[in-house]
Formats: structure tokens, sequence, C-alpha cells
């Protein structure tokens, strides 16, 4: 009986000693394999030294244990801060900003040994508001506020060649300009009063144009009453002639001697309608 225990005993030991050993192998080899997500870069990290070249996304194979593997996101990103600028004349100006970035793959393994990885706060956000600042100095309150597009699109280019190619700086969004509200007030009541004066100006405009064209028209009247008069002096017939066509064939038709000097006439209606 005790030798049957041990047999079983013994059995059972190989049979624990086989489940560690595969244990240990998967666990071997799971070490060596890595999964880099959609849209990642992988940065492999052996015993502190950084491998030159970042990995692509899907398997990869690696030393078991010693190395480990950073994953870097290589999609559009956005991240947010705020500018505290002045413009040309002395004025405090707050401007909330969007920044639009990508990480090139490229640049994925300095990114991760420059700026561990993340490069926003470090590297983006104190150029980006260096740029902002410098364009903004050229511009007054008013002018910054009215021409927001105009300095997102020069703040844009500045930070772009501040930040070099390391990475891509996709865009730059003014989300709110931010000034004291006197000067806010003051910009109001100016804009209010520009906007009056145009008013005012395309009314006076509306009554020189009306004026000129009721001149225009009475200069051809005018022109028309001459040319009639001339007409008459060279055909004193016309008249009769016109009157005659205008006759409705009712009442008796009366019309002057040649010229206006002779006496009037009554045209028999028969005879007009012979005619």
């Amino acid at each position: 009986m005790s030798e049957i225990n041990f047999e079983s005993l013994k059995l059972n030991q190989k049979w624990i000693g086989t489940a560690i050993a595969v244990l240990l192998v998967i666990v071997f080899l799971s070490g060596m394999t890595f999964i880099i997500e959609p849209g990642h870069r992988g940065v492999l990290v052996t015993l502190g030294k950084v491998s030159p070249a970042a990995a692509d996304e899907g398997l990869g194979i690696k030393m078991p244990f010693i190395t480990s593997v950073i994953q870097t996101s290589i999609r559009q990103q956005t991240g947010s801060t705020k500018a505290e600028c002045y413009s040309s004349d002395m004025q405090q100006v707050m401007i909330d900003l969007k920044i639009l970035y990508r990480i090139p793959q490229e640049s994925v393994v300095r990114i991760f040994q420059d700026y561990s990885g993340d490069p926003f706060e470090s590297l983006i956000v104190p150029r980006v508001a260096e740029a902002i600042k410098e364009v903004t100095a050229m511009q007054s309150a008013e002018q910054i506020v009215k021409k927001r597009e105009e300095i997102k699109t020069k703040a844009l280019t500045l930070a772009k060649a501040k930040i070099s190619s390391i990475l891509i700086l996709e865009d730059l969004v003014l989300a709110d300009v931010s000034l004291s509200r006197e000067l806010e007030q003051a910009i109001e009541a100016k804009m209010v009063q520009e906007q009056e004066a145009a008013k005012a100006k395309f009314t006076q405009q509306k009554a020189e144009i009306e004026a000129n064209t009721a001149i225009i028209k009475a200069k051809g009247e005018a022109e028309a009453i001459r040319v009639r008069g001339k007409a008459l002096e060279q055909s004193p017939g016309l008249v009769q002639l016109q009157i005659v066509e205008k006759w409705d064939g009712v009442a008796p038709l009366v019309v002057s001697g040649a010229g206006g000097g002779g006496a009037n006439f009554i045209l028999p209606i028969d005879k007009i309608k012979a005619k």
C-alpha cells in the first residue's frame, strides 16, 4: 500500500514539474512579445538604453524581462493653454488657445528622449505663447479683436518656424479673446459709431443717386421737348396728323390751320372714315 502511494506521489510531482515548466515557458514567451495599438508607435528601452528606431503598430518581439515598451500616439492631439499678451497700445489681452498637433513617426524616439514622450507643456506651449505675444504686440487691442483670423494665421506660421520639424503643428484656434471690461465697452461704443456713420453715408449716397437720376430724367425730358419743338417748326402739319391719328371717330374733330395761324375747321366724320 505504501509502495502505491509512493508511486502516485512521484507521478503527481512529475505532472506538477511539467506544469511549472510549461508555465515558465509561457511566461518567457509572453515576455518576448508586445503589441503596439493602432495609431501608436513603440519606444523600446533595454536596461536604460533606447532603441534608435520606433516599433510599428502590431505584434513585435523584444528581450524578455529586461526590455520595456512605451507607446506614443502619432494621431492628431489637441491641447489647451492661455497666453497673457500686451497689444501695441499697451492693453492686456488674455487669449485662450486650442493647439492641434501631431508627433511624426520619425520624431517619436527623439520626443521620448528629450521631452519624456509628451512635448506639449515643455515644447509646444512656450513656443506658441511666444509667437502669439510677438504677433499681438504689433496690433492694437481693437485690431486683435477684429482680426482674429489674421492673428491666428501669423501666429501659426511663426510658431511652426520656432518648433521646426520635430513635430507637426496642425492648427491654432483662438477660442476666446478677453479684454478689460472698460476696454470692451469702449470698443463696442466705437463700433456702434462706425456703423451709424456707415449708415448715414449710405443714406447720403442713396439721396445723391436719386437726385442725379432725377436730373438726368429732367434733362432727357427737356431734350425730348426741344426735339419735338424743332420738329413742329420744320413740319407744321405734324400736329394735325397726330390729332387725326388719335381721334376716336365719335366727337367732331377740330383742327387748327397750318402753322397755328389759320382758322380752325371741323373735319367731317365721313371724310375721315373714308380716308
